[in-house]
């Protein structure tokens, strides 16, 4: 008898591109029109043109330029997406859209990376605070209340870009494939080269160089985004400060979590779980327990111990004996 996922069995369609700031890996099966990727990577720069920080002109930077000035009108994609930004950072569980400027103050990962002096963070603090954003739901405007303030959508654009492409995707009919957005990962449709048509997803060890898994989950399609100490560090006098900023401090997030991986069914919840699943400081045995499009999530901590949320041990195969999986 035919394999069911025969169809899928072929030469897949995969190109890289640049852009995000990152390299772009694009791969689809069961198509055999490769122009469908250069669309997609069309969609991806229209996207990157509108909510950018990292060039001057953007949607988002006309907001920023008129921080403190007046109220700029978006785009109905750019307005709903802000908002969403705006929502969660006000529930102040660790995501926050307007913490540019304290990433710009530390500047780790960059050249100019430093331990700024407390009176430059204290100051910092009040440009961070996303109440002072006002939005208007009628006219699709955004104001930023005061000068120096800075929208930046950069830690929730690739999820929510990732699920236009799988948009996208559907529309050509492509029932499998997989969007690489430089770490960020949506997987679509069934796995073809399995004959249980799930996906096997490695879980970064947050010790060793990117690639190396200390264990695997098995799923159905999915977003998987994970959020980690080890991506980038500042070592000052000994100390070693990571990139994960606290908006409330004003200094690197301190707790027992080396990274958190989600597993959701959309990309803009991975996002937003991954950094509010960080920022709790330990691994949430309830998590998700109410929403169905949260799948499961993978908690390691610095001491080498793994905690699952809405997975059970089945679901996640240990690769490392220097790790531990704790049922809690």
């Amino acid at each position: 008898m035919e394999n069911k996922n025969t169809t899928f069995k072929q030469t897949p369609l995969q190109k890289t591109y640049f852009a995000l700031g990152t390299r772009i890996n694009l791969t689809i099966f069961g198509c055999e029109n490769p122009a469908i990727l250069d669309k997609t990577y069309d969609l991806i720069k229209y996207y990157e043109d509108i909510l950018t920080v990292n060039r001057d002109e953007s949607e988002v930077m006309s907001i920023n330029h008129a921080a403190g000035k007046y109220p700029v009108r978006v785009s109905e994609a750019t307005y709903k997406l802000i908002k969403r930004s705006v929502q969660v950072s006000q529930e102040y569980l660790g995501f926050n859209s307007l913490i540019g400027p304290l990433v710009k103050l530390w500047g780790i990962g960059f050249d100019n990376a430093n331990v700024p002096k407390e009176k430059d963070i204290k100051s910092t603090l009040n440009l961070i605070n996303p109440q002072k954003i006002i939005l208007d739901d009628n006219e699709m405007t955004v104001f930023l209340q005061d000068d120096g303030m800075e929208l930046d959508l950069g830690g929730i654009a690739k999820g929510y870009i990732a699920d236009r492409i799988k948009d996208f995707w559907h529309a050509f009919d492509i029932s499998s494939g997989i969007i690489d957005l430089g770490g960020n990962l949506l997987l679509v449709g069934p796995q073809p080269k399995h004959d249980d048509a799930l996906w096997r997803i490695g879980v970064q060890n947050p010790h060793d160089a990117r690639g190396s898994a200390i264990g695997v989950v098995v799923t159905s399609e999915c977003s998987i985004v994970t959020s980690g100490i080890y991506e980038r560090h500042l070592e000052v006098d000994g100390k070693s400060y990571h990139h994960i900023l606290d908006s409330k401090t004003g200094y690197p997030k301190q707790n027992n979590l080396a990274s958190v991986t989600v597993f959701s069914k959309y990309s803009i919840d991975g996002e937003i779980e991954t950094t509010n699943l960080f920022f709790a400081g330990e691994p949430v045995k309830d998590w998700g327990k109410d929403n169905p499009n949260l799948l499961g999530a993978v908690f390691v901590t610095t001491d080498n111990k793994i905690y699952l949320s809405k997975f059970t041990p089945n679901d996640f195969h240990l690769l490392s004996d220097e790790f531990e999986v704790i049922q809690h």
